[in-house]
């Protein structure tokens, strides 16, 4: 039985026992990397995380593992106040998926530095470093509800600035960046626009692609409804 208490070796030993070939098949058709994937869901996962709690230490030997389900655990068990740069610089260089880099977008937005953090994945050209920044973004402007407005808004040269990558996962990433935070206030939603239809009218076909699904959303009347 798997408790506060148990080791990473034991966590993982009890993950392999519900290894699913069917799920792993299922991951790999939604672009999840699955070479070292044990096919558990995240409902499952994310039940496993609350059932065994925070521990700093363990996370970092789970996530060493390697393994898909190990590191989502890592993930969701981490201590962010534990995290120095240089930490978060190592578990950042083994990204290789847009799910692992999503989950631990909203671990490193509660990190002190984050701020600092998004610059520095942005100039990187790794393509899921660099989605990370934009996931850091699009996920800040949702959960941490304290910060001003003024953040995001100055983040938005640095969305037009990489509006232009055309790999897959930063695009979408930027996007994601973009209609967040027209969605966070009247205020930034006017600043988006204003980006979006730039962006829409630009030759280069991504950001084209960037601006123009950006205003399906951000000119949706129920979404400006919701606007305060």
């Amino acid at each position: 039985m798997i408790g506060p208490s148990s080791t990473a070796a034991e966590i993982i030993a009890s993950l392999r026992l519900m290894r699913s070939e069917e799920n792993i098949a299922g991951m790999a058709r939604y672009g999840i990397v699955t070479d070292n994937a044990l096919g558990i869901g995240n409902p499952a996962l994310r039940q496993i995380a609350k059932v065994i709690g925070p521990n700093h230490s363990r996370a970092e030997e789970l996530w060493a593992s390697g393994i898909r389900e190990a590191r989502l655990l890592a993930i969701w068990t981490f201590v962010p106040a534990l995290l120095s740069p240089d930490d978060i610089r190592r578990l950042v260089a083994d990204f290789n998926s847009w799910e692992i880099v999503d989950a631990a977008a909203d671990l490193l937005t509660e990190t002190p530095y984050w701020r600092a953090l998004v610059d520095d994945f942005a100039a990187d050209d790794r393509e899921f470093v660099r989605r990370a920044a934009f996931a850091m973004i699009a996920g800040a402007t949702v959960h941490n509800k304290s910060e001003p407005d003024a953040t995001f808004l100055e983040w938005l040269p640095l969305i037009e600035r990489h509006a232009t990558d055309p790999r897959n996962f930063v695009k979408k990433a930027v996007n994601w960046a973009l209609r967040n935070t027209g969605k966070r206030s009247r205020t930034c939603h006017a600043a988006a626009i204003l980006l979006a239809e730039r962006l829409a009218g630009e030759s280069d076909a991504t950001a084209r692609w960037i601006g123009k699904d950006a205003l399906r959303e951000l000119r949706d009347p129920r979404r400006i409804a919701k606007l305060k």
